[in-house]
């Protein structure tokens, strides 16, 4: 595993070491905490407030700031992990693939050390977002997450984290150049906000549309952090309003509901592990091709 560690090294250095590679990858979670400052914020607090009126408007803001940065560490978790692999198109743009496919180092160990080197800068961009919304919500709102639900989210952040990075380099495989993978993560950074259901609720949208979203993997990793993030603001809201808590976990993506059905929790963490273990295997075997490095 040596060789495998020594290319996931260098790879943390080239990327760390552009600053543009930090800001490109956090694009996605910079967007969508514009948007929620200037307009979304205030539109969202406004329609809770309406669905539950007489709340302390305080407690409504914890609750919607607490969604907010749920959805900002979901798309984290997603751009993050692609960002990671800049280094590997370009490494395959400027031909040094094939000097590595030509050293002393076999070709699993390179492609490990890729996969590794992209799931670290995920997890440890992932984990500072992590760390700067938890200080947030409890600095500011008040809405401080208790040791079980923090470990748990953080556990939840680090499983989508490797998924989605999985993901992400079977689809960067096919990607030949550094412009064509500037469009990608463009793209994805600018759509995965509706399709993660963090711009708007899932429930703002036709359910034709959000049951779609709900079938993907985004949305499903997005409602087991929602669940730890914004459970707890939910309850406090919704204390001497039975029965509204059920129509807003719905409403904003904290259950992942797909026509009638709730998906449990246990599936949608199944499902992440599925996708981590195929598309690493895909990804592997697209980067250990012999006619990859061409």
């Amino acid at each position: 595993m040596t060789p495998a560690l020594t290319v996931a090294r260098r790879n943390l250095l080239i990327f760390f070491r552009d600053p543009l590679n930090v800001f490109f990858s956090l694009l996605g979670a910079i967007i969508l905490f514009v948007l929620y400052a200037l307009f979304l914020g205030s539109l969202q607090a406004n329609g809770v407030a309406q669905s539950v009126p007489g709340v302390d408007p305080g407690l409504v803001q914890a609750f919607v700031d607490s969604w907010m940065f749920a959805g900002i560490v979901l798309i984290t978790t997603v751009t993050t992990g692609l960002g990671a692999y800049s280094v590997l198109v370009d490494d395959r743009h400027q031909g040094r693939i094939r000097d590595f496919l030509v050293a002393p180092i076999r070709r699993w160990q390179l492609v490990v050390g890729y996969l590794i080197s992209a799931a670290a800068i995920s997890v440890v961009m992932s984990t500072l977002v992590l760390i700067v919304s938890v200080l947030y919500l409890g600095v500011l709102r008040g809405a401080w997450l208790d040791p079980m639900a923090l470990l748990t989210t953080f556990g939840c952040m680090v499983l989508s984290c490797v998924a989605f990075t999985a993901l992400f380099g079977f689809i960067a495989t096919f990607v030949r150049t550094p412009g064509a993978f500037g469009g990608l993560a463009s793209i994805v950074g600018s759509v995965l906000g509706f399709v993660a259901g963090a711009y708007l609720p899932v429930g703002l949208l036709p359910k034709t549309v959000g049951d779609i979203i709900n079938a993907l993997p985004f949305a499903q990793a997005g409602a087991l952090i929602r669940e730890q993030f914004s459970g707890a603001a939910l309850d406090r809201m919704t204390a001497t309003l039975p029965g509204a808590a059920e129509g807003l976990r719905h409403y904003f993506g904290m259950d992942v509901l797909i026509g009638d059905w709730i998906m449990p929790p246990g599936i949608a963490i199944a499902v992440l592990v599925v996708i981590l273990v195929v598309f690493t295997a895909l990804a592997a075997w697209r980067l250990g091709r012999r006619s990859f490095g061409r």
